[in-house]
């Protein structure tokens, strides 16, 4: 017999008008995931950071009508996996940090009657700044609305062959373009974390690369025809690197054609459509790239929704623990090597993975 099963994907949520940016921003620095403080200075700093970032914030915003075009975005791949799932699924969207929020939708998924619940990042790789929040925010948002239905938590799919295959369609043609040009040079762009989250653990730049190579290998690219690096970066910590910045005047000294590719946003927002669409073709001009390509995301792609929706189904028929729910993955298992402490399948108890992501120990 089929259950009711409801899907709720995951992602980071942006402001949808001006008005929305500080507060927007006061959730983003108050997560314990990203500033890991004792309660009363996180909420200090929180409203510190926002503060200072809402006029720069606003004027990136500002590129795209005043909000983020990613609730729309996230919306239609959410329409196309329901239609790609079938009439006992349901799809739902919690945001992390603006609306809407894991409260409201665990009322709406007890409501609707779900029978089982699958949880699925749209962060093909996992981090406890990303997934691992979501998921805490969730289990916390599910208890409060009394929702007992066995839930799974897909962890991560950095080498999916969804995701691959719907990130060489689009990237095939601009490296042809990019080619005529004469030598071409792919950037596989992600967002960029601070060392010290890497240091402690977190499998994110490890599953970065993971997807990189696949896709690079899918492309029949030379080794010394594409390049990870990292873009986003904000304060005074290390961050992890490459710079994109970093690549793109390298790229400009060799004179080499770019094609950037956005590795880690399966969505169109700020991050792709104003730093990567504006401000980082201005530097590869003003660095004498010859030519700067920019690859989609895959969206609603069908490749990548199809990949989605065998993850939701090899999900949803996993045996589940109905108290505190489970991880799987493209694998069925952990991915990442031993030395990422942080990855969710790191615990085990009598020999059994649990279900505790590392950045719930905050939380």
């Amino acid at each position: 017999m089929k259950q009711k099963t409801a899907v709720v994907l995951f992602n980071l949520g942006g402001p949808d008008s001006p008005a929305a940016i500080r507060p927007f921003l006061v959730n983003l620095f108050s997560d314990p995931a990203i500033i890991e403080a004792p309660g009363l200075v996180r909420w200090f700093l929180a409203r510190l950071i926002a503060w200072r970032r809402a006029k720069p914030a606003g004027e990136i915003y500002a590129h795209l009508g005043g909000g983020s075009p990613l609730l729309a975005n996230t919306e239609a791949q959410a329409r196309a996996l329901e239609e790609a799932l079938g009439r006992e699924y349901k799809v739902f969207i919690s945001m992390r940090y603006w609306k809407p929020r894991a409260d409201e939708i665990a009322e709406a998924v007890r409501a609707w009657g779900a029978e089982r619940v699958v949880l699925l990042p749209l962060y093909p790789q996992f981090s406890t700044t990303t997934t691992g929040s979501s998921v805490a925010e969730w289990r916390k948002a599910a208890r409060s609305a009394g929702l007992d239905a066995p839930t799974n938590s897909v962890c991560c799919y950095p080498a999916d062959a969804g995701l691959v295959e719907a990130m060489a369609d689009l990237t095939e043609p601009l490296l042809a373009e990019a080619r005529r040009v004469g030598t071409a040079r792919v950037l596989f762009s992600a967002h960029g974390l601070p060392e010290k989250i890497i240091e402690r653990g977190d499998p994110y730049q490890w599953q970065v690369e993971t997807t990189a190579a696949a896709l690079a290998e899918r492309l029949g690219l030379g080794r010394d025809e594409w390049r990870v690096c990292y873009q986003s970066r904000v304060g005074p910590l290390q961050w992890i690197g490459p710079s994109t910045e970093d690549e793109i005047a390298d790229a400009g000294a060799d004179k080499t054609a770019l094609v950037v590719v956005p590795v880690a946003f399966v969505s169109e927002h700020s991050e792709t459509l104003v730093e990567l669409d504006i401000e980082y073709r201005a530097l590869a001009r003003d660095a004498g790239v010859t030519a700067y390509l920019r690859v989609p995301t895959v969206d609603a792609s069908r490749k990548f929704i199809t990949g989605l929706a065998h993850l939701v189904r090899n999900a949803a028929g996993a045996d589940v623990d109905p108290t505190t729910g489970d991880w799987t993955n493209e694998g069925g298992g952990r991915i990442c090597p031993a030395s990422h402490g942080r990855c969710p399948f790191a615990r085990k108890t009598n020999g059994r993975l649990t279900s505790q992501p590392a950045s719930a120990d905050k939380v």
